[in-house]
């Protein structure tokens, strides 16, 4: 966390403090525990790989009891226009194909999306469940609204929190986004040779909102950064596992897609989207009493993937017949692996992909 007044919510990279006890949501069509009740169209195996710890471990998370945990709406506003408009800056060298993934992602979390199960749809409508002092709901409908390339490196290489603000000013100014402040996020994603202030070291994304002496409005944002080159085994954790396991421990998981930055960067994305869309002024639903250092609904789920999820494993997810784990399906027949979420009706973690 930096320090006040520019304190963003950092995605926090630590995983896997024991499991307490964890509910689980959206329980297969069966009762079965066997596995072949999860079938799709490619007979996926079940697993529920151990691996070694992430290199960072300040996590203030909770996998446990709802006794432990103490998410309180604060009255503040939730992103409940739909559809939530998402305005996508790169920042940096970007090939089509990554591009085209994360797109991907964004595009099969709207109901309308066609998809197996369990989708990212699916996932979302956990987050979906958070609402205002209305009664009204975060939005299950997501668009592409816009995007901006600056691949010329216009603000540098090296980003800090408040130049990425600066990002923001330059893509508003050159009039390709409106000024969204009600149902918009302005999502700041950095290519893979772009080092970001506290990337690696302490965050692997974050949002926050902009200030209006920077950018002119108070516009809610996000920011994640590609780790491929830099720090994969910390924030393309499960895809990379850290250098001193060496050939000793569990073998990294291989990523969807194929390609670990950005199959990384998917799980920060949803993290950040879901925690921007229930708390997007700093002022609705997290626990604890700061605000400029809050726990939100994806920090107390960091790590967790599936059913039997904690005290080093990742939960029960799906292999495909290439040896690609997923426990998520989007579009155009695309596979994610994304973290859980937490559920205001359960109190506990919950994920479409649950096994009981």
């Amino acid at each position: 966390m930096s320090q006040r007044p520019y304190s963003p919510l950092s995605f926090c990279c630590a995983l896997f403090i024991p499991l307490l006890f964890i509910h689980h949501v959206y329980a297969s069509t069966s009762s079965t525990s066997s596995p072949q009740v999860q079938t799709l169209n490619t007979k996926p195996d079940i697993i529920n790989p151990k691996l070694p710890p992430r290199t960072l471990s300040s996590s203030k998370k909770f996998e446990g009891s709802s006794d432990l945990v103490n998410l309180r709406y604060h009255m503040g506003p939730v992103l409940s226009s739909a559809p939530i408009n998402i305005y996508l800056i790169w920042y940096g060298r970007w090939a089509n194909s990554q591009k085209l993934l994360i797109k991907d992602f964004i595009n099969s979390i709207s109901p309308s999306t066609v998809a197996a199960k369990p989708s990212v749809s699916d996932w979302w409508r956990t987050v979906s469940l958070y609402t205002d002092q209305t009664g009204a709901n975060v939005s299950r409908s997501m668009l592409i609204a816009g995007e901006y390339a600056d691949s010329a490196y216009s603000h540098g290489t090296g980003l800090t929190r408040l130049t990425i603000q600066q990002v923001i000013a330059s893509a508003v100014r050159s009039a390709p986004f409106p000024v969204d402040h009600k149902n918009g996020i302005y999502l700041i994603l950095t290519s893979q040779d772009v080092t970001m202030q506290d990337f690696c070291r302490a965050v692997c994304g974050f949002h926050y909102f902009t200030f209006p002496s920077m950018v002119g409005y108070t516009l809610p944002y996000a920011w994640v950064g590609n780790s491929g080159k830099q720090c994969p085994e910390v924030c393309a954790y499960p895809f990379a596992v850290p250098g001193y396991m060496g050939g000793g421990g569990p073998g990294a998981l291989k990523p969807p897609n194929g390609d670990v930055g950005v199959d990384g960067m998917i799980s920060v994305i949803g993290h950040e989207l879901a925690e921007l869309s229930s708390n997007p002024l700093v002022n609705a639903w997290y626990a604890g009493e700061d605000p400029t250092a809050p726990t939100e609904i994806g920090d107390l789920c960091e790590g967790l993937y599936g059913t039997g999820g904690g005290g080093g494993y990742i939960g029960q997810v799906m292999r495909d017949r290439k040896g690609k784990t997923f426990n998520l399906n989007g579009r155009r027949g695309r596979k994610f692996l994304v973290q859980w979420i937490w559920s205001p009706e359960l109190k506990a973690c919950a994920g479409p992909n649950a096994l009981d």
